[in-house]
C-alpha cells in the first residue's frame, strides 16, 4: 500500500493558513495571554476571527485553553511544546520581513 506524504512545507504552512494564527503564534511565544490581551495588540481583527483561529490552533494542538472555574469566566491561551517548535520559523519570518522592507523591495 503506498502511503502519501505531504510536503513538509505544506503541512507548515496550512497549519499557520492565515495571519491570524501566525500573529497569535507570535504573541504567545512572549507568554500565556487572555482573548483581550490578544485581541488589543491585533485590532484589525474581529472577535469572531480570532474565536476560530483560536480554535483551530487548538485543534492542531498548537495551543492550549485553560479555563478557570471562577465568576466572571476567565480563559488562557498558551503554547504548547508543539506550539512552542514554531519559535524559529516565526524568528526567520520577522528577519525576512525586516530585510525585505529595509531592501526596498516593497
Amino acid at each position: 500500500m503506498e502511503e502519501l506524504l505531504e510536503c513538509p512545507i505544506e503541512i507548515t504552512m496550512n497549519l499557520l493558513s492565515s495571519k491570524w494564527k501566525t500573529l497569535i503564534i507570535r504573541e504567545l511565544l512572549t507568554g500565556t495571554k487572555r482573548f483581550n490581551e490578544l485581541k488589543r495588540v491585533m485590532p484589525e481583527v474581529t472577535q469572531k476571527m480570532l474565536t476560530q483561529s483560536l480554535r483551530g490552533l487548538e485543534e492542531d494542538g498548537l495551543i492550549i485553553r485553560k479555563v478557570y472555574p471562577v465568576v466572571p469566566p476567565k480563559v488562557e491561551y498558551s503554547l504548547t511544546d508543539l506550539g512552542l517548535s514554531l519559535s524559529p520559523v516565526i524568528d526567520e519570518m520577522r528577519r525576512f520581513g525586516t530585510h525585505y522592507y529595509k531592501s526596498g523591495s516593497h
